[in-house]
């Protein structure tokens, strides 16, 4: 019988040892489930947060979620698993290549920022083979590069990537002591009438469900607050905010935004399915959320570093079909559609 795994093309597949390692203070200040990521570069995420789920990696003996953040002393757990070797590991397209080298919008000797397109993740998996982080390590080799924070696969915008390690952890701590101030564009629904509005709402996140997160308002969770603030009304049918989150929890501006009773247009997740569905008649075919633009001063230096993606072209023809709606010189879906009654 012919084996299915010979030949050429097979991977082959080893299983590595139970091991033992303390983080110094190079490693410390990252999130465990990062961590884990580049230490089993060759194990699919989706088992590198099954191990998490399961207790099977511990720190100082104990079970920790995925983003608890390391410590200098910590004694981490490594269980064995089992890693394939590919015999011809694979590349990301030119395409997606040449997609990310062109969304490059500052680059320095110690950060890139992105202006991620909507639809490409940011690291691969979810079906994804490569995201931007793969893409650009491919591009730059020599380079120990590293995501300074997340954004969801749709969401558009500002990414940062720092190019050694001490830049990395310095923006990490930066994150957590509420130095960075991020803000975002969002299409909210209806017509947004609390004015400037800090929500100060803790979230949990269930337990992953197929590869699932999903994210809700608990009195347990996690502290989050999101800082919202009209830019421009488009009647009933939609508000434009700017969005600030001193804390970056996932899924936060969405659940936030449907805790105010004005969820993000497009979210398939946390939305409303009939003004979602509305909204496709203004060319709306993805959430409206869009890091607009990031700024802090430097560590050590307080020099102050600011960098901003305008709306993309997707984005910026919705607003231009509303502000139409609004100036009398189109109509909206309900009015085009009683003038169809009125044909039949």
């Amino acid at each position: 019988m012919t084996n299915a795994r010979s030949g050429p093309a097979a991977a082959r597949e080893s299983r590595s040892t139970v091991a033992t390692q303390r983080i110094d203070a190079a490693d410390a200040g990252q999130r465990i489930d990062n961590f884990l990521l580049r230490h089993f570069k060759s194990v699919p995420r989706s088992r590198v947060y099954r191990l998490l789920r399961k207790g099977e990696v511990r720190v100082n003996g104990k079970r920790i979620d995925a983003d608890y953040r390391l410590e200098a002393g910590d004694t981490v757990r490594l269980p064995p698993v089992r890693i394939e070797h590919e015999a011809g590991p694979g590349r990301p397209s030119a395409s997606l290549q040449a997609l990310i080298e062109r969304a490059v919008i500052h680059e320095d000797r110690h950060l890139l920022v992105i202006d991620k397109p909507s639809g490409v993740a940011v690291h691969g998996g979810s079906g994804m083979s490569f995201g931007v982080i793969e893409t650009l390590r491919a591009a730059r080799p020599d380079e120990p590069l590293e995501l300074v924070h997340r954004l969801d696969r749709d969401t558009s915008g500002c990414l940062l990537v720092a190019r050694d390690r001490p830049t990395l952890v310095a923006l990490h701590a930066l994150i957590r002591d509420g130095g960075m101030h991020k803000t975002y564009l969002a299409l909210l629904a209806g017509s947004w009438q609390l004015g400037k509005k800090r929500i100060d709402a803790p979230l949990a996140t269930d337990a992953r469900e197929r590869g699932e997160r999903h994210v809700h308002v608990a009195a347990a969770g996690k502290a989050s607050v999101s800082l919202f603030k009209p830019v421009q009304f488009f009647g009933s049918l939609a508000t434009l905010m700017e969005v600030e989150i001193p804390t970056g929890r996932t899924h936060q501006i969405r659940v936030h935004a449907r805790h105010a009773g004005h969820p993000v247009l497009g979210d398939d997740k946390y939305g409303d399915r009939e003004r979602n569905a509305a909204m496709r008649e203004f060319g709306l075919d993805r959430i409206f959320l869009h890091a607009h633009s990031v700024a802090f001063d430097w560590p050590g230096t307080g020099v102050p570093f600011h960098a901003s993606a305008p709306l993309p072209p997707d984005l910026a023809a919705v607003i231009d079909q509303l502000s139409r709606v609004r100036s009398g010189k189109r109509r909206g879906p309900r009015a085009q559609g009683k003038r169809a009654q009125g044909k039949g």
